[in-house]
């Protein structure tokens, strides 16, 4: 699912509220997602309660998601025989290396 990561402390909601869930994560910790609390629609993902966190906003929820330009593809060792990955970007089995 395409996705937008950014600073938490940049991320604001403009309307409603996130409800959360919590999965267990190849990483320590847990995948905190984040759901529209009236509709149900997933909004955020990749989210952590640490400091210098970061949110990914799913480029689908965006109000124009137009400009979006995948940078990457992330645990490509999932994707299904029918999804036809861009060959142009990076591809990692799971996270992408550290920074």
């Amino acid at each position: 699912m395409p996705f937008v990561i950014v600073p938490a402390e940049a991320f604001r909601l403009t309307r409603g509220e996130l409800q959360y869930h919590f999965t267990e994560s190849l990483k320590p910790g847990k995948h905190k997602r984040g759901f529209c609390a009236q509709c149900g629609s997933r909004l955020t993902g990749a989210e952590s309660d640490a400091p210098s966190s970061i949110v990914g906003i799913l480029a689908g929820s965006l109000d124009d998601p137009s400009w979006f330009r995948p940078q990457m593809d992330i645990f490509a060792s999932d994707a299904q025989p029918w999804d036809h990955m861009d060959p142009a970007i990076p591809k990692y089995e799971q996270y992408p290396p550290q920074r």
